[in-house]
């Protein structure tokens, strides 16, 4: 039971680095945090292993900007398949690295956080996703260290990955398109289950730069409200919402009348 809940918290903390740290803080600027969580989403993102957070943010944002063009890095106009694990397999396609090279990044290699992260990554992340999560259940309660390391550390990062790849793949073509019918990004529930709130995504991808990515209310948001905690404590400022308005208007003259 220890060693199980402890893979899931690692799991959660996994989710939190690329969720709240590499997408919402650094890819889309959607707030401020301070300097000590700041450190913890990298450790978090670390332990994630889905390359350091300036290469994540910038696929991000190229994503963002040329979303389901060439240029995208995981094209979901070309198929299930590719957008969800294929782009990995092969080499970008040219025009990823040339309409890439056009976007500013240099506020991301302004953070000393982001800068030592990229520094150590390899390292950091050795500790964060293989070491740490295997020591822990072994040293505490006794787990073995073959049962700790395939269950905290292998399966954790295997469901992660895939968990982080659904955004790309099925919530790029499955669901309902309230905000704006006119883009392939989806809401998707199971998806948002799964990424602890990042199904909402043809919201996200209308209103990029709010810090929920979804309308705010009693939607299953579990990063929005550690956002919201983290704010709480005093470690997150200037959360950057739409307007109640906005988010109407959109709905009524782009949305596909799904909500």
């Amino acid at each position: 039971l220890f060693s199980c809940l402890s893979a899931y918290f690692c799991f959660l903390m996994t989710a939190l680095g690329v969720t709240a740290g590499a997408h919402r803080l650094w890819s889309h600027r959607s707030y401020k945090a301070k300097l000590p969580l700041r450190i913890f989403l990298a450790a978090a993102n670390s332990m994630a292993f889905q390359n350091d957070i300036y290469e994540w943010s910038r696929d991000h944002r190229v994503h963002h900007k040329y979303s389901e063009t060439d240029a995208d890095p995981h094209n979901a106009r070309r198929g299930f398949f590719f957008s969800h694990i294929g782009w990995l397999f092969v080499r970008k396609h040219r025009d990823v690295i040339e309409k890439g090279r056009k976007l500013d990044f240099t506020d991301l290699l302004d953070d000393p956080v982001v800068r030592f992260q990229r520094k150590y990554y390899k390292s950091s992340v050795v500790l964060m996703c293989f070491v740490i999560p295997t020591f822990v259940p072994w040293y505490l309660w006794g787990e073995s260290l073959w049962n700790a390391y395939f269950l905290a550390s292998i399966l954790r990062y295997t469901i992660s990955l895939n968990v982080t790849w659904l955004v790309n793949s099925a919530a790029h073509m499955y669901g309902n398109r309230p905000y704006d019918k006119n883009i392939n990004p989806r809401q998707n529930t199971l998806v948002t289950l799964g990424a602890i709130g990042e199904g909402f995504h043809n919201y996200h991808h209308t209103f990029p730069f709010d810090y929920s990515a979804s309308e705010l209310g009693l939607k299953f948001n579990p990063t929005t409200w550690f956002i919201d905690f983290m704010f709480w404590l005093g470690l997150v400022t200037d959360r950057k919402q739409a307007p109640k308005e906005m988010i109407q208007a959109r709905k009524e003259r782009t949305g596909d009348g799904s909500a």
